[in-house]
């Protein structure tokens, strides 16, 4: 009986130290945030940062910008707009990047919840219509947020509630 109120409480720690999760979680030697330098803005979703002395693509969790540079794929309706916005906003810039449970797609991108100074990115891209939201679990955190903001803003019209 003590055994195994030992091996509960044991088995607890590494939930709570892996982040909830003894699969899939972020490794506890990876920090759950990093600076990184914004080098370009790939489009509306997706950009190619430094961080640790290498490049990184990072595609922002939780959204879902129109194609424009998808392979096969014609560019979509605001695609560009909702492209040249993310250029204009980050690129060149300073960022925080911010995980959530999985740390990479199954492309190898990096997913993060993107800061810059204190906005978050990938609200801002939701909540004036350059974005729809996009949930894909484990990676949550801020999906509740993301689905108010996008309705918020099919409400309005704006971006490309209003245009496509």
């Amino acid at each position: 009986m003590l055994g195994s109120l030992v091996l509960a409480v044991l088995v607890g720690l590494v939930l709570l130290r892996s982040g909830g999760s003894l699969h899939g979680g972020s490794p506890s030697s990876e920090p759950a945030a990093a600076r990184a330098f914004v080098s370009r803005a790939i489009d509306g979703d997706t950009i190619e940062v430094r961080i640790g002395g290498r490049s990184e693509d990072v595609r922002y969790i939780g959204v879902d910008t129109p194609e424009t540079v998808k392979p096969g794929t014609p560019v979509q309706c605001y695609g560009p707009q909702a492209s040249s916005f993310n250029h204009r906003m980050v690129e060149g810039r300073r960022v925080r990047l911010v995980f959530d449970r999985e740390r990479r797609d199954v492309y190898g991108r990096l997913l993060a919840y993107v800061y810059l100074d204190r906005e978050l990115v990938n609200a801002k891209l939701v909540r004036l219509g350059y974005a729809r939201t996009l949930t894909i679990p484990p990676n949550t955190a801020h999906a509740g947020l993301f689905h108010r903001l996008a309705a918020a803003a099919g409400r309005a019209g704006r971006g490309l509630w209003g245009r496509c």
